[in-house]
């Protein structure tokens, strides 16, 4: 990843990225994405781009551990995060799925993450505290909600799976307030491309339509030259 992609994936919006890949494909189908809506803490925030740093929680029953072995995963958990390679988002499993009470996510914890070098997060749980979060940690969720309830890590480290899509830690992950995609590896390196490509094309029918003498026939030229353009 040069610092230019770097750059261009934090400018663009995840459906841009998403489109991108079927161009470095030559084919519609990619499907490693998130299904659903998701709420976000700073929809104007623009993307997230990072390695997925995973781990799994639960929060609406008490935890059935020793009190030392649920600290002593806290703080593994906590180690995990601050380390790794950068940039990196957190991406949180919350297993209680559709009856996630407890909002892991909130003023205290957003900073923390912030402060080891995360650019956001990633969950199906919850979130809080949304006029307290740091600028610039964007949380992407699958619910707000007031209570921490009876949260607690369960797992580090392991693949999670998020509004149907499943990550492992490490791997690439863009995300917006549409959203989130993992970005194959084997991509990367023509995804800049792909991108200026798939916005050059797009532009032969969106100058068309916004010319105040637009119709039917500028369209139908437009369309014939978009679609020369992309296959």
């Amino acid at each position: 990843m040069t610092p230019d992609l770097l750059d261009l994936l934090r400018k663009v919006d995840t459906p841009t990225v998403c489109n991108a890949i079927e161009v470095v494909e030559g084919k519609r189908g990619f499907d490693r994405f998130t299904r659903g809506t998701v709420l976000c803490s700073d929809p104007g925030a623009g993307a997230i781009i990072g390695v997925a740093r995973t781990a799994k929680i639960a929060a609406a029953a008490p935890p059935d551990e020793a009190p030392e072995v649920i600290k002593t995963r806290r703080m593994d958990y906590y180690r995990h995060m601050a380390t790794g390679p950068r940039p990196a988002l957190a991406v949180v499993e919350d297993l209680d799925g559709a009856n996630a009470v407890g909002a892991y996510w909130g003023e205290i914890n957003t900073n923390v993450h912030k402060g080891f070098g995360l650019a956001g997060a990633l969950t199906n749980g919850v979130m809080r505290d949304l006029g307290d979060l740091p600028v610039g940690f964007p949380v992407i969720a699958g619910s707000i909600g007031p209570s921490h309830a009876s949260v607690h890590v369960r797992e580090i480290g392991t693949p999670v799976t998020v509004f149907g899509l499943t990550i492992a830690d490490g791997e690439l992950v863009h995300a917006d307030r549409h959203g989130v995609l993992v970005v194959p590896q084997d991509y990367v390196a023509e995804l800049g491309a792909a991108i200026t490509k798939m916005q050059g094309t797009e532009a032969i029918v969106l100058e068309a339509a916004r010319a105040p003498e637009f119709d039917f026939d500028m369209f139908e030229a437009a369309w014939a030259a978009f679609e020369k353009a992309r296959t």
